[in-house]
């Protein structure tokens, strides 16, 4: 009887275990269920950008901090979920998109102090559309193909204009005359990146000039890379065995690094 209890374990232990192992299934698996869980938690995703593009509309309103606590709520139910469901917690710590999830949470949970940086928040849309678990589960039927590369190329483009639209709005709403809400720094970055150049709304000094090069040059690359995406030959992802060059022609035989022979599947050809 003594040595009975003594070898098994109290159940109180056995449930950490447990909940990882089904977090785990649920963020990592490819059972039907884990499919429409993961589905679930994007859609949430794109509910949460929404809320973060819209904020500054909605700001003045008496609801605001409620819709704030409960995003941040929502925000660190999905980090700790997250954290439970990776084999390597530490790793996972470490990694870029974690790191900013953990700062939108911040900004979250200190939204008077910390407004100033909320227009980063947008940024989680870069890292969603870029991450595996949104192409293994919504994008699974393109992912590494043509639409991926463009898709890719249009949500850092799209990422961007609102990044520098609420850093405009942030450095200048209300102190320059030209920029009186959230819809004239969108117009001025749209106005500026691509070159438009209206001259309406043009902002003050060398810092206002600064920020506009900056605009300029960077849309300018990523309307090239959406280009180059759209209409340049589609390459294969797929690793030399040899050398690791990861993209070859679509009817590619052997790499053209070092003339390795290649044996890429069929089904990568989108």
């Amino acid at each position: 009887m003594t040595n009975d209890s003594a070898a098994a374990p109290p159940p109180k232990r056995r449930i950490a275990p447990r909940v990882r192992a089904r977090l785990h299934e649920l963020y990592h698996g490819h059972s039907r269920k884990a499919v429409r869980f993961r589905l679930a938690v994007i859609a949430i995703d794109f509910l949460l950008i929404a809320f973060f593009i819209v904020a500054p509309f909605i700001r003045e309103s008496p609801a605001f901090l409620i819709v704030d606590i409960g995003v941040a709520l929502i925000l660190a139910i999905d980090i700790g979920a997250r954290g439970l469901a990776a084999e390597r917690w530490t790793k996972w710590l470490r990694s870029p998109s974690t790191l900013l999830d953990i700062f939108v949470l911040i900004t979250l949970l200190f939204p008077l102090w910390l407004f100033n940086l909320a227009f980063l928040r947008v940024l989680r849309l870069w890292t969603l559309v870029h991450s595996e678990f949104f192409w293994e589960t919504v994008g699974r039927r393109y992912d590494d193909t043509r639409w991926e590369d463009v898709t890719r190329a249009a949500v850092t483009l799209v990422t961007f204009v609102f990044v520098m639209t609420g850093f405009v709005y942030t450095s200048f709403a209300r102190i320059h005359p030209g920029i009186d809400g959230y819809v004239d720094a969108l117009y001025f970055t749209v106005a500026t990146l691509t070159t438009t150049g209206f001259g309406d709304i043009t902002l003050p000094g060398t810092w206002g000039r600064v920020i506009s090069i900056v605009t300029m040059l960077t849309g300018i690359t990523l309307f090239v890379r959406l280009a180059q995406a759209l209409f340049r030959p589609y390459k294969v992802r797929f690793p030399c065995p040899a050398c690791g060059l990861q993209r070859h022609d679509i009817d590619a035989v052997h790499c053209k690094a070092c003339g390795e022979l290649l044996n890429i599947p069929n089904d990568d050809f989108h």
